[in-house]
């Protein structure tokens, strides 16, 4: 078996006077990542990972900030692994908005000089992965073999498709898809909002809306697979909803609820499918067999509008039970066409 990566840490950019796609600039904008593998002398070996609506940069390896835990496609990244770290330079980012140390509510707005609040500004896909594009810059990265990424990552996968269509070789979107399946911000606002320390999105020194972030994430994890990847690790019923319910609780300590609100807004917006004809890059579309979010009826019109467009893509469905948690807990299911998918990209 490939060694994993072991010890990892989380590394910091920021930039100054960031504009953002839909007015206004972020004095400060600030993305957490982590790298692994070494980049080459002419910048061109490069993997950009990014990751899910309310996960982290943690890909692979063990983060002592991020509790030790295996990355989330720990089996899929590292020496002589799929995407392979003996040969490639991986950079995998936080999100712009996100509460893993990268700017979003919790932060001082410096016109105030107090949190950010409700009133962090609306951001877009674009800024998301201009913010990426000027770490890499930061890094010497001149060009990525490719933009790989699961679920929120997938969609911002397809945007660095359309926004910056020569700077990779290949995409690799996973459980996902070109456009948000459904509006969901406004149920969510209304959810959180219903709080009752909600206080107008005031809620940092009104004790938080921790119950109602606890919910909707135990919610989430049911909905995602984790009952069925924790069955199969042997835990009765009982353990398992324990084990969720742990799991939520310490995800609620450290989400920030208007995080959840800001990507959601931003996720909603998101529909490349008018620009499918922008992209150059070869594209594998990865869909899990039992995935309610992102299922496999999506993906026909997906691979039908992609080849209309000339763009050379391939689909590969993984045979799962872990629904929407599939990339990263089935990851040998799919690790043989990623693999090949890639080879002939590696410089």
């Amino acid at each position: 078996m490939p060694a994993d990566l072991g010890a990892t840490r989380t590394e910091h950019f920021e930039t100054t006077d960031y504009p953002l796609e839909l007015g206004g600039t972020l004095p400060r904008a600030r993305i957490a990542y982590e790298a692994y593998g070494t980049l080459a002398p002419d910048g061109r070996n490069a993997v950009l990972l990014t990751h899910g609506f309310t996960s982290s940069h943690h890909a692979a390896g063990r983060n002592p900030g991020n509790g030790n835990q295996p990355g989330w496609w720990n089996g899929l990244v590292g020496p002589g692994k799929a995407i392979d770290t003996d040969r490639l330079f991986v950079v995998a980012t936080n999100m712009l908005g996100s509460s893993y140390g990268s700017t979003n509510a919790k932060d001082i707005d410096p016109a105030t000089g107090k949190p950010y609040g409700p009133t962090f500004p609306d951001i877009t896909l674009s800024d998301i992965i201009g913010l990426q594009r000027r770490l890499l810059e930061q890094l010497g990265v001149q060009h990525l073999a490719a933009v790989a990424g699961n679920s929120y990552g997938g969609f911002q996968a397809f945007q660095w498709a359309v926004d910056y269509p020569d700077f990779m070789d290949a995409i690799v979107p996973v459980v996902t898809a070109p456009y948000s399946p459904r509006l969901a911000y406004p149920e969510l606002l209304a959810r959180i909002s219903a709080d009752p320390n909600w206080n107008d999105g005031w809620y940092y020194d009104n004790g938080g809306v921790g119950a109602t972030m606890r919910a909707i994430r135990y919610e989430t994890l049911k909905r995602y697979g984790a009952d069925e990847v924790l069955a199969d690790e042997g835990l009765d019923p009982a353990a398992r909803d324990a084990r969720m319910r742990a799991q939520a609780d310490a995800w609620a300590d450290r989400f920030d609820a208007h995080s959840l609100l800001i990507l959601r807004k931003a996720a909603d917006r998101f529909d490349i499918r008018p620009q499918y004809d922008r992209i150059r890059a070869k594209v594998l579309y990865v869909i899990a067999r039992t995935d309610v979010l992102f299922p496999p009826a999506i993906a026909p019109d997906v691979m039908t509008g992609l080849k209309a467009a000339g763009v050379d893509a391939q689909y590969f469905e993984i045979d799962t039970e872990y629904g929407h948690t599939a990339s990263g807990a089935d990851w040998k299911k799919w690790e043989a066409p990623l693999r090949q998918f890639l080879e002939p990209l590696v410089p």
